[in-house]
């Protein structure tokens, strides 16, 4: 076990059981292998200069090194991973800091509705505060127990198990609560804008 991993791992696997009876959602097929995507290419990022920023409805703003969000209470959990593409890859071990740690340090307002990530290479997607505030949804630095590499999302990454992938933002560097929803790229471009892979939600 790495620095990067906690002792104990939370088994998500089961997740499925609250939207279908089948764990492998509808017009998927499952996969070992990570296929690599993204809208333009991996982007260069500095650790040393990374920030991770929170801000809009929230009590108070918060600005984290690289370092610093690294040494926010951490948990690891071993979950599905479905991508809008048509692949699923089972038991995924990640590491990192639980969205709700977030909503807790930052004090959402009383009127934070919805949630919209952006990332170093300008994509952004959104997700009602709901979807957000609940076990599972993690902004993630480790994968298998190391780092998780720059292609799939490194230095930090979101995971939602229960969205399609496109829903976890790669290479995030903020999340900004709003009071009203705000379409990120893919869900401004036809994708679907709840995005549940049991009801094969892909587009709008």
């Amino acid at each position: 076990m790495t620095e990067h991993e906690t002792d104990a791992v939370t088994d998500l696997t089961d997740l499925y059981a609250a939207y279908g009876e089948e764990r492998l959602p509808p017009g998927q097929r499952q996969t070992d292998r990570f296929p690599v995507l993204s809208k333009s290419g991996t982007p260069s990022i500095d650790p040393e200069t990374y920030r991770f920023e929170v801000w809009g409805a929230v009590t108070e703003e918060l600005t984290y090194s690289l370092a610093a969000f690294r040494d926010l209470p951490s948990v690891t959990q071993r979950q599905d991973f479905h991508c809008v593409t048509g692949w699923s890859k089972f038991d995924c071990r990640f590491t990192g800091v639980p969205f709700s740690e977030i909503i807790d340090r930052a004090g959402v307002s009383d009127d934070a509705a919805h949630v919209l990530f952006h990332a170093a290479d300008g994509y952004t997607t959104n997700l009602p505060l709901e979807a957000c505030d609940r076990e599972g949804v993690l902004f993630t630095y480790g994968y298998d127990g190391d780092d998780l590499p720059p292609d799939h999302g490194g230095p930090i990454r979101v995971v939602t198990p229960h969205k399609y992938a496109y829903k976890g933002a790669k290479w995030v560097t903020g999340v900004e609560f709003l009071t009203e929803p705000t379409l990120g790229y893919w869900e401004r471009r036809g994708y679907s804008d709840t995005a549940n892979p049991w009801n094969e939600e892909r587009y709008g």
